[in-house]
This record gives C-alpha cells, sequence and structure tokens, in this order.
C-alpha cells in the first residue's frame, strides 16, 4: 500500500493545551480523507505541522517514503503539500493572477512576465473544471470563487496533495456541489486530498476514510462507507447527538421587530434591499432563507445600523430607531451575532476578556467614574467561557486571534446572549460549528425564544432555518418573495421560494 503522507505519533503542546496527544493519520494515494472533529480538537494544529507552520515535539512525518522535516511552508510546497485554510489568504485589491503567483513569480529576464502566468492559470483552470478568470480582481468575486483561487495557488506549485480546511464552510449549497466535483477531478488526476471538516454529510459524500480526533487525542480511522452519519458523531463528541431541534409550539405576542418598506444599498451602490418589509414578535423565530447575496446582508446592516438606509423606516417595540446611531440600538435591546466573526465579531488583538465586555464595558459593574474594574470583567467572561464550552489554552486572557473559528463563534454568541437582547438577530450562529456544539447553540436560541424575546434568524444552511424558525421570509435578490410558517412547508417549496418562485405560482 503507498502512502503519500504518514504522520506518526505527532505530539504539539500550546501553552495550557496538548492540541496533539500522539496522533497518527495516513493518506493513500488517489484518496480523499476526511479528518473529523469538534471545534478545537486539533484538527488544524495537525495539518499546521504537515504544512510546516509548525514543528511538532514528538513524532516523525514522512512523505513517499522518506522521513522529512517540514520546517516553513515553502518547504512543504517543495514537498508537493499545499494548504487552503479556512480565511483566505488572498489580497483583495490584486487580480486573481497576481495573488496565485506571490512568492513564485515568473521572471522574463529581470521583470515579471505576467502573462506566462495567466496563460497557465487558465490551462489549469480548465483542466481542473474551476472557471476561474485570471484577470477578475479578488474583490469582485463571490467567496466560492476566492477559494477556487486557493486551490489553484496550490496547483500552480505544482501540489500533489491538497489540504483543505473547512472548506465548505463558507459556501452556498450549490458552491458545496461545485467543489465536491472539482475535489473529484483532482483525484481523477492522481492528487490526493485531506479535508478537514466536521460535516457528516459531506464526509458521507466525498470521503474513502476518515480519522476523527477528540480533544487533541485520536478515537480512530474507520472507511466511510462503513460508517454512518450518528456513529461518526457519536465518535467525534463522545456521547449520542440529537440531529433534531426539540421545541415546544411558538406563543408570539407583541411585535418587536417591524420594519416597513426599506432599501438599503450594497456596496457597489445598488439597492441591494428593495421595500423590504418584516415584522418579529416577542416569543418567535423568523428565519430568513435566501440564496447568499440577495439582500440578507443589507436588511441585517440596516437593522443594526452598520449601513444607512435610503428609504422606509424600522421600528423597535413601537419607536422608531431608523437612523439613531449603533449604541443606542445596542442600548434599546438589539444584539448581533454576526457573520463575519473576524472583521465583525471579535477585536482579533484583544484578549478574549475584554472582547465580552465591548458593547458594556462603560456601564456599570465594569467601569466606574472612567476607570475599568477588571476583576468584574473577568468573571463575567469566565461564565460565558464556561456556559458556551468556549475552548482557549488561557481561557480569558486568551487573544482572541488564538481561538479556533468556531471557539470564536461560541464566544459572540455568549457575549450577545448575555445582553439579555429583546431582538437577538442571528447571522449564521452555527457556521462553523460541530454537531455538538450546533445543538447546544440551537437549545439556547429556542431557549430565548421561550423567554418571550424576538430573534431574527438568517441563515444559508436551509436546514437549520427549517428546523429553528416559527416563521420563515425568503428573499430573492432584495425583495420579500413571500412568509410561510415552517410547519406547514418543506425544503422543496422553500427552495423554490429561494429561485424566486412565489407561492401562488409553485402551486400551479
Amino acid at each position: 500500500m503507498e502512502y503519500v503522507v504518514e504522520m506518526l505519533d505527532i505530539r504539539k503542546e500550546f501553552p495550557g493545551v496538548v492540541a496533539n496527544d500522539n496522533i497518527t493519520l495516513t493518506l493513500r494515494k488517489g484518496e480523499i480523507h476526511a479528518l473529523l472533529g469538534e471545534n478545537g480538537a486539533g484538527k488544524s494544529t495537525l495539518m499546521g505541522v504537515l504544512f510546516g507552520m509548525y514543528q511538532p515535539d514528538r513524532g516523525k512525518v514522512r512523505v513517499n517514503g522518506n522521513d522529512v522535516k517540514i520546517s516553513n511552508p515553502n518547504v512543504a510546497n517543495r514537498l508537493g503539500i499545499g494548504m487552503v485554510h479556512q480565511h483566505f489568504k488572498l489580497v483583495d485589491n490584486f487580480t486573481v493572477t497576481e495573488n496565485i503567483i506571490l512568492g513564485s513569480e515568473p521572471l522574463k529576464g529581470m521583470v515579471m512576465d505576467i502573462d506566462k502566468a495567466a496563460k497557465r492559470i487558465e490551462e489549469l483552470s480548465k483542466h481542473y473544471g474551476l472557471n476561474v478568470d485570471p484577470h477578475a480582481k479578488i474583490e469582485d468575486i463571490s467567496v466560492g470563487m476566492q477559494q477556487r483561487v486557493e486551490i489553484l495557488k496550490t496547483l500552480y506549485r505544482d501540489a500533489e496533495v491538497l489540504i483543505l480546511d473547512e472548506p465548505t464552510a463558507v459556501l452556498t449549497p450549490a458552491e458545496i456541489d461545485e467543489l465536491m466535483k472539482i475535489m473529484k477531478n483532482l483525484i481523477n488526476e492522481g492528487k490526493s486530498i485531506i479535508i478537514i471538516t466536521h460535516k457528516l454529510k459531506e464526509i458521507k459524500a466525498v470521503a474513502d476514510r476518515c480519522t476523527v480526533i477528540r480533544r487533541g487525542k485520536s478515537i480512530g480511522t474507520v472507511d466511510v462507507q462503513q460508517a454512518t452519519e450518528a456513529s461518526l458523531a457519536e465518535m467525534m463528541v463522545g456521547r449520542h447527538v440529537s440531529f433534531k431541534v426539540e421545541k415546544e409550539e411558538s406563543k408570539p405576542g407583541k411585535v418587536v421587530l417591524k420594519v416597513e418598506n426599506i432599501s438599503v444599498k450594497n456596496s457597489r451602490k445598488v439597492m441591494g434591499l428593495k421595500n423590504f418589509s418584516i415584522e418579529v414578535k416577542a416569543g418567535e423565530i423568523l428565519g430568513i432563507a435566501g440564496v447568499e447575496g440577495n439582500g440578507q446582508s443589507e436588511l441585517v446592516e440596516g437593522i443594526t445600523g452598520l449601513r444607512k438606509i435610503e428609504s422606509g423606516s424600522i421600528y423597535l417595540n413601537d419607536e422608531e430607531v431608523t437612523n439613531i446611531p449603533i449604541r443606542q440600538r445596542i442600548e434599546k435591546g438589539i444584539a448581533h451575532i454576526p457573520e463575519d466573526r473576524q472583521k465583525r465579531g471579535l477585536v482579533l488583538d484583544y484578549k478574549l476578556e475584554d472582547n465580552m465586555v465591548i458593547e458594556v464595558y462603560n456601564k456599570p459593574p465594569f467601569s466606574k467614574n472612567g476607570l475599568l474594574n477588571v476583576s468584574a470583567i473577568r468573571s463575567y467572561a469566565k461564565n460565558i467561557i464556561e456556559n458556551f464550552d468556549v475552548r482557549a489554552g488561557e481561557g480569558a486572557a486568551s487573544l482572541a486571534r488564538g481561538l479556533s473559528g468556531g471557539n470564536q463563534q461560541k464566544a459572540i454568541i455568549g457575549r450577545e446572549l448575555g445582553l439579555n437582547p429583546d431582538l437577538l438577530i442571528a447571522v449564521q450562529p452555527t457556521r462553523g460549528l460541530d454537531v455538538g456544539s450546533i445543538e447546544y447553540i440551537h437549545k439556547r436560541l429556542i431557549e430565548h425564544r421561550d423567554k418571550g424575546k424576538a430573534v431574527l434568524l438568517v441563515s444559508l444552511e436551509l436546514d437549520e432555518v427549517l428546523q429553528l424558525s416559527d416563521r420563515i421570509a425568503i428573499v430573492n435578490n432584495g425583495e420579500l418573495v413571500g412568509v410561510v410558517n415552517a410547519s406547514e412547508t418543506n425544503e422543496n417549496e422553500v427552495g423554490l421560494m429561494m429561485a424566486g418562485v412565489s407561492k401562488e405560482e409553485s402551486k400551479e
């Protein structure tokens, strides 16, 4: 049996945590090998060791049967190992080609030969079915397309082994299908792939074998054909996990949020949301369903005050809040779990504890006469960290940047629920979370609803919208297609409406 990569008894410690505790992982040539585990289980660390970002404290790495020391990512590249990170590393105002050749520029004499590079990128793109325009600017292309640029970057450097870190966390369902095709194309061309993930459905769809790790230890490697989603979930979390959301019928009360005919421009200065109206009542979850980029961001940013509203009005508890400052909206009871946790959710170079009071540090008990009360801040943060199982090596004192994406997410959700808001706007709340954490967050959102609060849920996971919501509003191209009761609809009907077919038309 030929292995392209063998990682044998790898151990890696960080301050306060053993990220990898003697883990062994082998990759056969031409296989898709899934690396499965909860947030913070040590998956990214293990792949960071393979990609030369970290040096193991113990254990060895073999590539094509030879012991190697991968001291940095350039060495990994030379050994034919490429990695596509969870948060892409692209320069926004550069073109696709400029991004791909960064660090390995082709020279003609002493001048950079961009045309030659663009031509090769076009050939690679066609060959693997990636459909990437080499001359497009990164800021003008979708997230799914950016990911393909990252894949091309590894192929351009002749990678034989590709590591994909949570590749579907940022994709729409259609883009996920595309990615699966691309992965199969890569395998057919003789490449080998390791995919870090915690989405069981996708593992079943593409992977050959799966290695499960839990809290830094290896639980085992299984043949995916033989495993079920439930058995994989149990290996990963260590207990039975329910995939179904348990909830009572909602008891809606008064209208908490009223959005009346609002129009909001998108970043391209065009109306991204047109004459849009919805109501969210106390004690209900209103889900927003739609393909990404159909006005969801504009709606959320309009309500939270991150974007200016061109026309229309917004009321919170019968009081108009259309144009008041963001801080005042928070004080009046609006909380926001944002879509982009790193840009909008956290100050990455602040400690976790400071991030937990970022909306309330100016109020007692956190400050008095302009002086911060550090112990009050710390105990408040510790409480969130414990309740939401936020795993961080140095607890409340850890820098936000050092947490895994899923743990950053749990911290933000804990902080926003801690404000006990009248209106909680939850955008992609479980994106990048594993099944155990998703189950917990869903419970907390239902609990918030049952306290008689209003929840506006925006998610690209249709399953999640259908399971959590009491009513579902469907958006297409910045307009409201219709509102349906979750208990009386199904994936099919909502899917049609997401494509812009109204409920009346779909009955004909």
